[in-house]
């Protein structure tokens, strides 16, 4: 079987060679699993689209947030990761909040998520078994008290 056919199953064949040149074995390769997005694309990513968004360009951008053109560009095609003072420049020139680029970023990173199968509502719930953190409700009991 050809390399080509065996890239077109999802495996891929990796040969090595003897020090003479000539072929000492093939073996097959599993394919790779999907990777997943790291943090730094997600945050890359984010600060690039406001930036597009406010029609911007990394000069403007960098001059209100004294970060260098270079590593401005560096962090919007996620190859650097930033420090948190870094971050918070970045966002503070662009209008926005730290906490609004992480929650930018985070829709990024975490795909919207879906029931695998729909809710059994032929039972009752088991209302015996706590839920949330130990104090959770406590909390939301004293912020209610609070309001009120």
């Amino acid at each position: 079987m050809s390399e080509a056919c065996r890239a077109d199953q999802g495996h891929s064949a990796r040969e090595t060679r003897t020090p003479s040149g000539g072929r000492a074995d093939v073996r097959e390769v599993p394919p790779l699993r999907p990777v997943e997005r790291l943090w730094r694309q997600a945050v890359g990513d984010a600060l690039r689209a406001e930036r597009v968004a406010q029609q911007r360009t990394l000069k403007d951008v960098c001059a209100a947030s004294r970060i260098s053109v270079p590593y401005l560009s560096e962090l919007e095609r996620g190859r650097k990761e930033a420090s948190s003072e870094v971050l918070a420049a970045a966002s503070r020139a662009l209008g926005l909040g730290l906490a609004d680029l992480v929650d930018a970023a985070r829709e990024r990173l975490v795909p919207q998520r879906t029931l695998s199968r729909p809710a059994d509502l032929s039972r009752p719930a088991d209302l015996t078994r706590p839920v949330g953190r130990p104090g959770q409700a406590r909390q939301a009991y004293q912020a209610f008290d609070l309001a009120a």
